[in-house]
């Protein structure tokens, strides 16, 4: 059995990346082969990585408000890629009044700040399985 891929990136100008590089360490000590990507990443650089990669979850870190703007884009260009399957997950700073929104765009999953990032590796983990 293959281990789960997970990409991790900042998407846009925010330039703070501290919970994202802790969520990339307890993803791979639970076993799963992380690419992160780094800070002020485009859409269009995210899913080009996911393609060349061959990940199976792009995980997104937004703490400047603008996840509904640039995780659209993101989405978008997984599924014109033909990367529908691969399963989108968002945290940071989002409001809880736009999770549903994400969530209808097809965001999986969006974690919100304090979640134990054990919480986060569970639930790759149960939907990876």
């Amino acid at each position: 059995m293959k281990n789960t891929r997970v990409l991790l990136a900042k998407v846009g100008l925010d330039g703070h990346d501290r919970g994202l590089k802790l969520v990339a360490h307890y993803l791979m000590e639970a076993g799963m082969e992380v690419i992160y990507l780094g800070l002020r990443q485009t859409p269009e650089q995210v899913v080009s990585a996911a393609l060349e990669e061959d990940v199976d979850v792009v995980g997104l870190s937004f703490l400047a408000g603008d996840h509904l703007i640039l995780a659209p884009r993101v989405l978008e260009g997984l599924k014109r890629s033909g990367l529908e399957e691969v399963m989108v997950l968002v945290g940071g700073i989002v409001l809880e009044r736009d999770v549903p929104r994400l969530e209808a765009m097809g965001v999986r999953k969006v974690f919100l700040p304090g979640t134990p990032p054990g919480e986060i590796v569970n639930f790759i983990q149960g939907a990876a399985t």
